[in-house]
């Protein structure tokens, strides 16, 4: 676990844990509050949630829930991890509880996309889907179902097979395949994003959104507890 102090331009790791690198948690200060920080780590198997990882980060979201801990979560990954070891392991029971976590949290919760956002990964790392109070995106965002490479491959692939210079044309898909949608401007066209922000005013809108989100009230139906994916 790391604890992060975003009150001024330093971090501080106090402890480290190797156990499912690939996403990081920790505690920081927003303008002297408590936050628990969620983030993707994009430079351990890009940053894909996988069956340990979803532990994890299900484990914490739980615990800062409980102690009225409000949630930021910094999403930049491609999606959940594929693959027969992970299917044998149990991903899509294990990968649902991050989904049960954040929906279940009655705390305030703030998002950030940094870079890219796909498939239902994008989904589980708290969009609006899952009862976010605000979304927020880096113009850097990429939001979609798949990475802009793979999706114009599938979706142009005659277009492309039948052109005179096939390379070109897979260049030129691309782009046009992330102007039309691998953009933050498109999700925030359809509502799933409140705002496209600079990276430097992140600090500012994400202390703001704490401010009006910890008068929030959430009307729960009444039940004795929820059902977790155990």
């Amino acid at each position: 676990m790391i604890a992060f102090d975003l009150t001024n331009d330093s971090t501080f790791p106090v402890s480290s844990c190797l156990f499912a690198a690939n996403i990081v948690i920790g505690f920081a200060r927003l303008d002297g509050q408590t936050v628990g920080f969620v983030a993707n780590q994009p430079m351990v198997l890009a940053g894909v949630l996988d069956v340990d990882s979803s532990n994890k980060a299900a484990r914490f979201i739980r615990y800062c829930n409980a102690f009225n801990i409000p949630l930021c979560t910094l999403v930049d990954l491609p999606g959940y991890l594929p693959g027969i070891e992970q299917e044998h392991a149990g991903v899509i029971r294990h990968g649902a509880k991050i989904l049960y976590a954040y929906s279940e949290a009655t705390v305030p919760k703030i998002t950030l996309i940094m870079r890219k956002a796909y498939g239902g990964g994008y989904i589980a790392m708290c969009s609006h889907h899952l009862k976010a109070d605000f979304v927020f995106a880096w113009p850097t965002a990429e939001i979609a179902v798949m990475g802009p490479e793979g999706a114009a491959n599938i979706i142009f692939r005659k277009e492309i097979t039948t052109a005179e210079n096939p390379e070109e044309m897979r260049k030129q898909k691309i782009k046009e395949y992330k102007k039309k949608f691998a953009n933050p401007y498109v999700a925030a066209a359809y509502g799933y994003i409140d705002a496209v922000i600079e990276p430097a005013e992140t600090r500012h809108f994400l202390i703001h959104a704490l401010e009006i989100s910890n008068n929030k009230s959430e009307i729960v139906p009444q039940k004795k507890h929820g059902i977790p994916p155990f």
